[in-house]
């Protein structure tokens, strides 16, 4: 058993868990592309990394580059050719705090009361 992605307009419209000769049938319709559970940023415990990243519903697939995209979760974060995931344009601190990233100013708040 293996996980696929149904792509409809190049964005992933749901996943699901099916042997690939039932894929390969048709019997769920056709826009399907193996997605693997493990794979994030284009690393694999194994060593097998598949299209960058676990596809989720609402991700974009990016023909081009073969791997699934994270919907972008603020405007200024940019996209790491090398993993296809967002990244704030300054860094999170890592003093053992909790932040957030504060869209209107493009920085990091420190959450006070968690």
């Amino acid at each position: 058993m293996a996980h696929f992605a149904q792509i409809q307009n190049g964005i992933v419209t749901q996943v699901i868990v099916a042997e690939q000769d039932v894929i390969d049938s048709g019997l769920f319709g056709t826009g399907w592309v193996q997605t693997s559970y493990n794979t994030h940023g284009g690393q694999h415990p194994e060593g097998r990394p598949l299209r960058k990243n676990y596809a989720g519903i609402g991700y974009t697939y990016d023909n081009q580059r073969d791997a699934f995209i994270p919907p972008q979760p603020y405007a200024s974060w940019l996209l790491d050719e090398q993993t296809c995931l967002w990244n704030p344009p300054t860094p999170m601190p890592t003093d053992n705090k909790f932040y957030t990233w504060d869209e209107p100013t493009t920085s990091w708040v420190e959450v006070i009361n968690v």
